[in-house]
């Protein structure tokens, strides 16, 4: 029996290993959830409580207890079926030594020796860019020396090349007292944790002080290091320093994959910044994910801000900390900009499969447009129409297929326009669905696409769908129009259009298509101009008929060559006086 309490609790299968940890305000009401008629439950869900065999428990005293207790377990015993870090990437650290002469440096691993940890940083560069920082600032050692104050009175080690140049003060040959370099030390450590701003204070009012004494050459020490740190700070991105200290999360979802980034503002800038993505091996609330985010950046930065932006209230409460989702001005600004950070991670993400696993890269998209079209069928069969013409002559239209995301060009298809006469696009393109359609409901009407795109505005759509209306079909497929002027998804019914984000794959996918089908319509509408320059070219000549006409192209390529061919080269095809006729009327012409 599980208590009406706050804690965590684990599933256990037959063997023993732990497959699912969870964490509750309530441990009798959210277990209890899980025991329910099987049909209550997503497969995923379902299987999962199949195999469990035991199920154990540990209370706690708060949310914000459960749920860094959920994080350390997952970490544990990386279960089966939980919310799991795709992220394997090691960041780097910034390290200040428990030695007596503290060093400062860059590390991958975190060792429990005294020493203090800062970051993790996303950006190596930021990283290595900190350290050059304080190396102009402050006469920091760079050697790995074990100096103590032993080591020092037996003069045990030589000055290196940093102490000759004067960016070391020979801590290892006593030129500097251990009280003195802790000063530096812990001024390293204020910029660490954010506190740039107070530095460059700090260091002005030393400059005037010691300009106010006349001692000029103190007071350029000074204004060199307040120099050092404003261009650090001017390559940080400043948001406003009104806004103050605050943490900001974001998601972005994608099947069953979550991509998040987190930024911390100190004074409005933002000093740390990281990504992480997160696999779900069933079916989890955004609010769950959300939460187990949280508690993954609690455990690599400590305590939050105690102001959070969220884009939606996570599924836990902690003591101190208000979460806030903004809704205009600056705040919102930077939940966007966070935003933008997670879809830059989940685009990398995506191509890097394109080349690593394809056809799940292809699955990926396909269900991204899915989700993006608001479609009930993964789109695996698309098709694309688009109308062509020049003044209302050689009217023709194409038809472009996609299968599984790719072309299928040995079922592309083009079209004559039989019916309509002049420039009629609208009802141009009602011909043309009808009879691509009417003739699949004929011979294949099991291989109906799921997507129907296309090239145009309302105008060509309308038709488009007044003819699927027709055939009855309207109802068992999605169609779309994708107008060219700014990329927008027109939708029949909706009066505002949909704009897909520009990288988006959902969007790459359907200008790959239309761009297609306008490729192979203009080409097919170019053989068939140039078929008629030349049947009226030759045609309009007295004494030209079919068979001539077809003898003088077969023997010269084109009307180009006929028309530089000399009056006796024709003639020994059609006679003198043809030939002259042919020469004098094709010569005007060219």
């Amino acid at each position: 029996m599980f208590p009406h309490s706050p804690g965590v609790y684990r599933y256990y299968d037959a063997a023993g290993n732990v497959i699912y940890v969870g964490k509750a305000k309530d441990l009798h009401k959210r277990v209890a959830q899980y025991f329910v008629p099987r049909e209550r439950l997503t497969a995923k869900t379902a299987l999962m409580v199949s195999k469990i065999a035991d199920a154990q428990y540990s209370v706690v005293d708060s949310e914000a207890d459960a749920l860094l207790l959920e994080n350390n377990l997952i970490k544990q015993y990386k279960p089966k079926y939980n919310i799991l870090l795709k992220d394997s990437k090691t960041y780097p650290w910034i390290c200040v030594s428990a030695d007596v002469f503290p060093k400062v440096y860059l590390t991958r691993r975190m060792v429990k020796d005294g020493s203090r940890y800062f970051g993790p940083y996303s950006s190596v560069m930021h990283a290595r860019n900190l350290l050059e920082l304080f190396t102009e600032l402050y006469p920091i050692r760079s050697c790995n020396l074990r100096i103590t104050a032993e080591s020092v009175l037996r003069k045990k080690f030589r000055p290196c090349l940093d102490f000759h140049i004067g960016r070391c003060k020979g801590c290892c040959v006593g030129g500097i007292s251990v009280q003195e370099y802790g000063e530096n030390i812990e001024n390293v450590v204020k910029l660490l944790k954010g506190g740039g701003r107070e530095m460059i204070r700090h260091f002005r009012e030393q400059m005037n002080e010691a300009a106010g004494r006349l001692d000029f050459e103190a007071a350029e020490e000074y204004r060199k290091k307040a120099a050092s740190l404003e261009k650090h700070y001017s390559k940080s991105l400043i948001v406003n320093a009104a806004i103050g200290s605050l943490d900001v999360f974001s998601l972005v979802f994608d099947c069953n994959e979550a991509y998040g980034n987190f930024m911390r503002l100190k004074d409005g800038a933002v000093i740390q910044s990281l990504n992480l993505g997160f696999k779900m091996n069933i079916e989890e609330e955004q609010a769950s994910v959300l939460g187990l985010f949280i508690a993954e950046i609690q455990s690599k930065f400590g305590d939050l801000s105690n102001e959070v932006l969220v884009p939606f209230r996570p599924d836990v409460e902690i003591d101190g900390v208000d979460f806030r989702i903004p809704v205009r001005g600056d705040k919102l600004a930077l939940l966007e900009l966070s935003l933008k950070n997670a879809k830059e991670m989940r685009f990398n993400a995506l191509k890097q499969k394109e080349h690593t696993d394809p056809d799940e890269f292809r699955r990926k998209v396909l269900e991204e447009l899915r989700t993006a079209l608001g479609m009930e069928q993964l789109p695996e069969h698309i098709e694309c129409f688009d109308n062509s013409n020049i003044q209302g002559t050689n009217p023709v239209a194409s038809c472009v297929v996609f299968r599984g995301g790719e072309p299928s060009r040995k079922d592309y298809r083009h079209f004559n326009i039989k019916t309509v006469v002049g420039p009629d696009d609208f009802a141009s393109m009602k011909e043309v669905v009808n009879r691509r359609y009417s003739r699949m409901l004929r011979e294949a009407p099991d291989d109906l696409p799921q997507l129907v795109v296309i090239d145009g505005g309302k105008g060509q759509l309308g038709s488009a769908y007044e003819a699927l209306s027709e055939l009855g079909i309207v109802d068992r497929l999605t169609v779309v129009g994708l107008a060219k002027r700014f990329e927008e998804v027109i939708r029949v019914g909706d009066p505002h259009p949909l704009f897909l984000d520009r990288n988006s794959q959902a969007l790459k996918v359907l200008q790959h298509i239309r761009d297609e089908a306008h490729r192979f319509g203009i080409t097919h509408h170019r053989n068939l101009r140039s078929k008629a320059q030349i049947h009226s070219a030759l045609r309009e000549i007295k004494g030209v008929g079919e068979k001539t006409e077809q003898r003088l192209i077969m023997h010269y390529g084109s009307v180009a060559r006929i028309a530089a061919a000399s009056v006796d080269d024709l003639a020994s095809l059609v006679g003198k006086e043809l030939a002259q006729r042919i020469h004098e009327h094709i010569s005007r012409k060219f």
